[in-house]
């Protein structure tokens, strides 16, 4: 659904993004993270045909952005950057507007965005009117006019509540399971990204860092929580016969490559060492990600 290959973009001589290449196959929630300024905007940017590249290929639904913008992006729906309303008029009168933009769209399709996104029955209220969660789903039905297969979101939850959040997500969730899109996912919400997206993809100063499943990033390291007679000799013996890698958080253990908890546990036991806990850690996606960061920033110094 979409393809980059070895994508380049230079602002003078900021280079924003380095040899950036992306795969995002179909049905699948894709998320895109990095901090400010790591290339998430200008990426999203060269996908919708805003941002011309300086090098590398762009093809979205199929087609090159480049080339034949109109066809690659007939079939997308994007929210990005900050959505812009006409706070006088209604919801309804806003999405006629901006359909207008680009295509006709029918006042059937209008009235199925307005339900989809569960705007029904403020459809008609001025969107002066409507709180913030309510202009991020008037934002939502915007890009599901066209009637999509791509829905590409930046920040689609920046500042909503939690519970404005929690209908984000579902409502995203949604349109992937029971309408099928595709969905290419931008946020600084770690743990939105990390209950609703297969895949992801970091950023770190214009650099592709990571790419790969969600799941994958819980299994990066090996831990296991301990709670031993006496952790520190515990942690000292089991390092020097080659059973760990190291010591983190001053409970927990990164066991070596081929080394299993059964193993660890029974060195315990030779060593006359009482075992009170043995516990896998599972890394969040917030953890994999700091530590992915804090590896780019001490590569650049």
């Amino acid at each position: 659904m979409i393809d980059l290959s070895n994508v380049t973009k230079r602002f003078g001589p900021r280079l924003a993004l380095d040899a950036f290449s992306l795969s995002v196959p179909e049905r699948s929630i894709y998320g895109l993270l990095g901090h400010n300024g790591a290339g998430k905007s200008t990426a999203i940017g060269i996908l919708l045909g805003q941002v011309w590249p300086t090098a590398g290929d762009v093809r979205v639904c199929g087609f090159d952005v480049t080339c034949d913008r109109r066809h690659a992006l007939a079939q997308v729906g994007a929210i990005f950057e900050a959505p812009a309303f006409y706070d006088y008029l209604s919801g309804r009168r806003n999405l006629e507007i901006l359909a207008g933009y680009t295509a006709a769209v029918s006042p059937k399709r209008i009235a199925e965005v307005i339900e989809w996104v569960g705007l029904t029955g403020r459809e008609n209220s001025a969107v002066k009117t409507y709180s913030h969660g309510m202009r991020a789903r008037l934002a939502l039905a915007q890009a599901m006019l066209p009637n999509p297969k791509l829905l590409i979101l930046d920040e689609p939850g920046d500042g909503l509540d939690p519970e404005g959040i929690h209908e984000m997500r579902a409502t995203v969730v949604r349109f992937n399971r029971e309408l099928g899109l595709t969905i290419l996912f931008s946020s600084h919400l770690l743990t939105e990204v990390e209950q609703i997206c297969t895949d992801i993809a970091v950023l770190h100063s214009g650099r592709k860092v990571f790419n790969g499943r969600v799941a994958d990033t819980k299994n990066s390291r090996r831990l296991v929580r301990l709670r031993v007679g006496n952790f520190d000799s515990a942690s000292k013996d089991l390092r020097e016969k080659g059973l760990i890698t190291g010591v983190v958080n001053g409970d927990s253990v990164e066991l070596a490559d081929k080394v299993d908890t059964p193993e660890v546990v029974k060195r315990l036991v030779e060593i006359g060492l009482p075992v009170f806990e043995v516990t896998p850690v599972r890394q969040t996606l917030e953890e994999f990600y700091l530590e992915l960061m804090n590896a780019g920033r001490a590569a650049k110094n």
